[in-house]
């Protein structure tokens, strides 16, 4: 259960006071992580959802082959993300929208892949996101994280604990193991399945996350023929 202190609000007012300097604060330390998940997302292609789209600070990695929607919480972020689609003549950004990620505004099956660098581990409710995730996603497409993995146990999960007070005011969480990402599997409504996980740095703490939506079977739901 979610403390009092870890909502949508609190998140909110997190990210417009950083908004100014996030790019500088924070674009070297996940660099390599946020370029790993643009290529993975690049090697499906089509139209792509990045949620937390943030100041866009990954969208000029993007190749004009893919066309890219970007939603954030945060209005203070996305005019520094609407700053770089201008100045930067990024003609693949297809719509910056203001959007909640546990509430997507978007038909069903809208994506080929759907990106989020560091917001399953920012959001209240993770589960919601992820399947969230999981329904705008096409069959045979792609959900493409970046994510905290925290430790399962010993100490290191007694330090995330102790922390999270901290952690959450700036608006994420150090405590967030595996569990999160099983459970989902578990319980989606959705055929999703786990391709592939791979620690990224700093630390190895976070990790290139990537599930697969189970592909439409040729004529499994076809009725048979009638016969006159």
């Amino acid at each position: 259960m979610l403390k009092a202190n870890f909502e949508k609000q609190e998140v909110e007012k997190v990210y417009a006071r950083l908004a100014p300097v996030y790019d500088l604060v924070f674009g070297s330390v996940f660099e390599r992580g946020r370029k790993a998940v643009v290529a993975a997302a690049e090697r499906v292609g089509g139209r792509i959802l990045e949620a937390g789209v943030g100041t866009g600070i990954s969208l000029p990695y993007y190749s004009g082959e893919c066309r890219i929607v970007g939603i954030d919480l945060s209005e203070q972020m996305l005019e520094q993300a609407r700053r770089k689609v201008t100045e930067q003549k990024l003609q693949h950004v297809e719509q910056l929208a203001i959007m909640d990620a546990e509430n997507l505004e978007f038909p069903d099956e809208s994506f080929d892949v759907v990106c989020a660098v560091c917001v399953v581990n920012t959001v209240p409710h993770p589960e919601r996101v992820l399947e969230e995730f999981a329904r705008v996603l096409k069959p045979g497409g792609e959900i493409i994280l970046l994510n905290r993995i925290g430790a399962a146990g010993g100490t290191r999960r007694a330090i995330e604990r102790f922390f999270m007070p901290v952690t959450s005011k700036l608006g994420w969480r150090s405590d967030f193991p595996w569990d999160h990402f099983a459970q989902w599997l578990e319980s989606s409504a959705h055929e999703v399945h786990l391709i592939d996980r791979s620690p990224m740095p700093p630390f190895g703490h976070f990790s290139v996350i990537r599930f697969g939506k189970a592909a439409v079977r040729a004529n499994a739901d076809r009725q048979p023929a009638l016969v006159e």
